[in-house]
């Protein structure tokens, strides 16, 4: 079963930044990119669990924080050499009123 939770407003996250949330056991980091788009991965390096959401946004990946691993955030793959996944979660967001959703 899926479910579709309000998490943000894109008012809330700032252009390159990121906001987390926690739903059950999972933190989930949710990125703003610099095209407009949101979206959402666990927020867990796969090489040694730095926190992604402290990581410099980069187009549509993230550099760890600790040691530099650079994740795609449409795909939570590392990028080779490294090799890695983090889950991704689909999200949506309402353009009228800004709110961000992201399917669990």
């Amino acid at each position: 079963m899926t479910t579709k939770l309000l998490v943000a407003n894109l008012s809330d996250i700032d252009v390159k930044g990121s906001r987390t949330i926690k739903i059950q056991n999972t933190e989930i980091a949710v990125f703003r990119l610099t095209d407009g788009s949101v979206l959402a991965v666990e927020n867990k390096c796969p090489h040694k669990g730095g926190v992604l959401s402290e990581g410099m946004v980069c187009g549509t990946a993230v550099h760890c924080p600790l040691h530099d691993w650079k994740i795609d955030l449409r795909s939570g793959r590392a990028q080779e050499p490294d090799e890695g996944c983090v889950t991704t979660f689909e999200t949506e967001i309402d353009r009228e009123s800004g709110s961000i959703y992201v399917t669990i």
